[in-house]
């Protein structure tokens, strides 16, 4: 990757207040490119990112809300362009991980996952197509997760969601392709990240063979790259950055 390969691009990047999406919107920040920082509540988490994509020799832009609302993703996407004049990238980052057994796991906490993990990339792809069409470089990357492809104990909501994201990720390329719009998925693996929840049952379990757990900007890496203009003949993939915990 060259050091500006996404100047004059404009990108949106949720659940960038820390960790994964901190660091994404930074790497594509250090790529040139303008970015839309998103998160849920945390204000001062994402107004330190947009710092650290100024930083890095990007532009930023914060912008918060509820993504499980339509009305929100619209906003988000409208926020980029009132800021930047356009829009050529989207990154769907936000995810929450609760953990529940499936005797203890209700309807409500059910769809409280669907909605962050999954509904946000349809809503927010739907909001953000007619900008997306314009662009000539068009790429969407959903971030999806380690076990939405090998499974894991009290996490069927998360699970499910993530697996999901794979297909409409597919799914996405295939209606997308004629408008020169490429849709890719990330999945991490065995991320060292801060959580607000406690670390997950099956790390303890769970090792990687490179012997360490990955970090952010590994995850940030493989996103930056599928943005950038080297890209454009991959679509409808998913890149696994797991350290070989999971080989497909």
């Amino acid at each position: 990757m060259s050091a500006n390969e996404l100047a004059g691009r404009v990108a949106i990047v949720t659940g960038a207040s820390r960790n994964i999406g901190r660091a994404i919107a930074v790497a594509l920040g250090s790529g040139g490119a303008s970015v839309l920082v998103h998160a849920h509540g945390d204000k001062t988490g994402a107004e330190t990112t947009a710092q650290l994509v100024v930083a890095a020799g990007g532009r930023s832009a914060v912008a918060l809300g509820e993504l499980g609302d339509p009305q929100i993703a619209a906003r988000i996407v409208d926020a980029a362009l009132e800021a930047f004049g356009s829009l050529d990238i989207l990154v769907t980052n936000a995810a929450i991980r609760p953990e529940s057994s499936i005797e203890e796991l209700d309807y409500v906490e059910w769809r409280r996952v669907m909605a962050v993990c999954l509904d946000s990339v349809f809503l927010l792809t739907k909001a953000a197509l007619a900008p997306l069409k314009a662009s000539n470089q068009g790429a969407i990357v959903t971030i999806g997760g380690l076990t939405g492809h090998s499974g894991a104990g009290n996490r069927a909501h998360v699970v499910a969601a993530k697996a999901g994201v794979v297909g409409l990720t597919k799914a996405l390329a295939h209606d997308l392709g004629a408008h020169g719009i490429t849709v890719n998925c990330v999945s991490p693996g065995l991320i060292e990240t801060q959580r607000a929840e406690t670390q997950p049952k099956h790390h303890a379990t769970r090792t990687s063979i490179l012997g360490r757990r990955g970090t952010p900007e590994d995850v940030a890496a493989s996103v930056r790259m599928l943005c950038g203009p080297t890209a454009r003949y991959i679509t409808g993939q998913t890149i696994h950055v797991n350290g070989g915990a999971l080989m497909v």
